[in-house]
């Protein structure tokens, strides 16, 4: 199993930026798929999760409005559209496959400052 991310940087308040997160070793359309994130000295969070059909989403209340998750099973990517970046949005966002087991990705930091 491999979960790549992608899409990380740094970004102003206000800004926007796209997370994308590649996945193979197993059959995509059968993952539940979803974001979390990992600020420093504070413990790994739930951003955003979608079903394996992409019919439904659920998001933290503190990105609620301004992160979209969604996903393409024809080519095993999920993805994160964040908008209206906060300085509270900087952390290391971590793409998350749930099958029969949790998989995780390597990470990719993002770190929104003027």
């Amino acid at each position: 199993v491999q979960l790549v991310e992608s899409g990380g940087g740094l970004v102003q308040p206000g800004g926007s930026l796209r997370l994308s997160c590649a996945a193979s070793g197993f059959t995509f359309i059968n993952a539940r798929m979803s974001w979390y994130r990992q600020a420093p000295g504070k413990e790994r969070e739930l951003v955003a999760g979608i079903s394996r059909g992409g019919g439904n989403t659920n998001y933290a209340d503190s990105v609620k409005g301004r992160f979209t998750i969604s996903r393409d099973n024809a080519r095993n990517t999920v993805f994160l559209r964040m908008d209206d970046l906060k300085p509270e949005d900087t952390a290391v966002y971590y793409c998350n496959a749930r099958v029969l087991n949790d998989y995780w990705g390597q990470g990719t930091q993002v770190t929104v400052s003027s």
